[in-house]
């Protein structure tokens, strides 16, 4: 599969590990894409110094649009499938055999999510809460159950990316392509994944993505509401 399936990587200010990031996953995919979602830091040197396509944005534009930016170049370079990893090391590229074992059994599935264990673990409190009720929320919305709805370490096939139209631009955008996945009748399954917290900052503003997420879900059941939104900007 290493020349059937792309590793995405949407990265900002992530010089500390992407170039190891990188290095790992090329010794199994061919191509790894970094999208520089306008870093200020050496993350896009440190990339492509490690064999990467780099795509940069020229400002930071969100987590959303890098995965956007990211999926417009998996089709039109016409790549059956792409795995998506964060750039900040929480998605050990030891767990990716797991996603190409389910791939490879489970063709008429769509989606793959990473799915990482809760209890015992040092997810903080307040996370583990988070993502249960997210999960529990997106999985009633999208019409299938999905444990763990915020990772986003996945597996996605190019007629998902090229199906579903996203129209949000952070953190929520991955909430947005689950639901509209499903809404489309594609599969998700989930795959047992690693659970690592390290001391790295997350990049989530708990007040803004927030309100950005319901939005999200908003324009999401009530499509009237967007096209009447973008008509006032």
């Amino acid at each position: 599969m290493k020349d059937e399936i792309a590793v995405l990587i949407p990265a900002h200010n992530e010089e500390k590990n992407i170039g190891r990031l990188v290095s790992d996953l090329k010794s199994s995919f061919s191509t790894v894409i970094v999208v520089d979602d306008g870093s200020s830091d050496k993350t896009a040197e440190n990339a492509s110094g490690k064999g990467a396509v780099v795509i940069s944005h020229a400002i930071c534009r969100g987590k959303g649009e890098a995965l956007k930016t990211g999926f417009k170049y998996i089709a039109e370079k016409g790549l059956p499938a792409v795995i998506t990893v964060d750039g900040d090391g929480q998605h050990p590229v030891g767990d990716i055999p797991g996603f190409l074992k389910s791939y490879g059994e489970n063709r008429r599935a769509a989606v793959w999510v990473g799915k990482r264990r809760i209890k015992g673990t040092g997810m903080p409190l307040v996370r583990r809460l988070t993502n249960m009720s997210m999960s529990l929320l997106i999985s009633g919305i999208a019409g299938q159950w999905i444990p763990d709805t915020q990772c986003g370490f996945r597996l996605i096939k190019r007629e998902v990316i090229t199906s579903v139209r996203l129209n949000t631009s952070h953190f929520e955008t991955e909430s947005e392509l689950l639901i509209k996945s499903s809404w489309k009748g594609f599969r998700i399954l989930s795959v047992p994944i690693s659970t690592v917290y390290d001391d790295e900052k997350s990049k989530i503003r708990p007040l803004t993505d927030t309100k950005r997420f319901f939005f999200m879900l908003v324009a999401v059941l009530f499509p009237p509401l967007l096209r009447f939104s973008r008509q006032k900007k």
